[in-house]
């Protein structure tokens, strides 16, 4: 009798196994796309001589193209720095080697990355990067905690975001022990602080920082744009932001109320508020709350077991690829445009033209994924030793909601 009833009481204390969370790996591609039409619409490439990416030869439609995904891109990525924060906390468990993550942090997205930078620098930069000085640290994704435009935005311009990607799985172990400390009814507050620190890059970049030399590409300063937009530390409070999402979606502390409907009408309207804002807040603050709440509204759905579309088997495979899909579109869509020159097409060619970059991104993502990123995770991410007293992750006792175990199906942009 001793023997069942210690058996149930192991059982009861045994951590809650998080629910996989397949319709946020489709809603991954959906991200992407934003970043695919956002580099499809420029007016200025982010390659030297900047000549303009997007096709359209009548002015109204090019301005309205260009116009209508000019924060897309800013969105995509802040979903994907919101998104990695959340999905590593929930696939978290106390006691993880911290030589098992960070093994499998670096199979994620260096060979991706590296392949692409090689790519990149065989088919368009090479020649314009000449310095060691300018391609070593986009090649070990350093690149974005130099201000200069030659080096933040060099060889594959897309592979910025990697370098903040980098900086927040150095610091996820600190973070999420950290953040476990933080109690249920307080995971609200301080996730708005997270927000108000978002608010406070920002008026920092607009007030504080200097405003000349203009940027070649946006309408700010490029020690505005690198401070506000590409410098890791300030990216820190969407991924932190992130984690705590994930805890208060395992707490069941998430408004049922907020839907996947309401949080595409939030994004909408998020992204309205965008476009007219000043330029430095459609980088995240007009965004953060539509995406908060999109990430936390499609994870309840696949807790509650509810069949959503984003979830079908097409789906989950665009957001599998669409890591590989986000990285390769320098290599497609800026080499692709370079070859066509600055010519541009009527309505319906130039149509065919964004398709086209569509198409070589989409098959460049899968094969990515699944001539890289696969056989990379598959046999290169995980320990061939046993070591007998492994180095863990420090973690308080675990509870109910707050163990975070690994869930290979869950999605991970990063």
């Amino acid at each position: 009798m001793s023997v069942i009833s210690s058996t149930r009481s192991r059982a009861a204390a045994a951590p809650t196994r998080p629910a996989n969370l397949p319709s946020l790996t489709g809603l991954r591609f959906f991200a992407a796309l934003l970043v695919f039409f956002f580099h499809a619409s420029l007016t200025d490439s982010p390659i030297p001589p900047n000549a303009p990416i997007n096709p359209f030869a009548h002015d109204g439609v090019a301005e309205v193209f260009t116009t209508a995904f000019s924060k897309a891109g800013y969105m995509g990525v802040s979903f994907f720095f919101v998104l990695s924060g959340f999905v590593l906390a929930w696939a978290s468990r106390p006691g993880e080697r911290l030589t098992s993550f960070y093994r499998r942090r670096v199979c994620k997205i260096f060979p991706n990355h590296l392949v692409v930078f090689a790519a990149s620098m065989l088919l368009f930069a090479g020649a314009a990067v000449t310095s060691v000085g300018h391609w070593l640290p986009n090649m070990l994704l350093l690149h974005t905690f130099f201000p200069q435009p030659a080096i933040n935005l060099s060889v594959n311009p897309p592979s910025w975001s990697l370098g903040s990607e980098f900086l927040f799985y150095l610091l996820f172990p600190l973070l999420i022990v950290l953040i476990r400390k933080i109690r249920e009814n307080r995971l609200w507050l301080w996730s708005g602080l997270m927000i108000a620190g978002m608010v406070g890059v920002q008026l920092v970049t607009r007030f504080l920082i200097p405003d000349t030399p203009k940027s070649a590409i946006t309408p700010i300063s490029d020690m505005q744009f690198w401070f506000g937009y590409l410098f890791p530390p300030g990216r820190v409070f969407e991924f932190a932001l992130g984690i705590m999402l994930a805890r208060i979606v395992l707490a069941g502390r998430w408004p049922r109320r907020i839907g996947i409907g309401v949080s595409v009408v939030l994004s909408a309207i998020g992204y309205a508020a965008a476009l007219v804002a000043p330029f430095e807040y459609g980088f995240v603050v007009a965004t953060i709350i539509p995406v908060a709440a999109l990430i936390c509204s499609v994870a309840t759905a696949d807790v509650d077991g509810r069949e959503t579309w984003l979830r079908s088997r097409p789906m989950v495979w665009l957001g599998e690829v669409s890591f590989g899909f986000y990285l390769v579109q320098g290599v497609t869509i800026f080499y692709l445009r370079s070859l066509l020159g600055e010519a541009t097409y009527s309505i319906p060619v130039a149509i065919l033209v964004v398709i086209g970059f569509f198409a070589a991104s989409l098959l460049g993502g899968w094969l990515l994924y699944r001539f890289v990123e696969t056989p990379a995770m598959r046999h290169l991410s995980r320990s061939r030793k046993r070591p007998a007293a492994p180095v863990a992750i420090p973690s308080p006792a675990p509870a109910t909601h707050d163990t975070l175990v690994e869930q290979p199906s869950a999605p991970t942009r990063s």
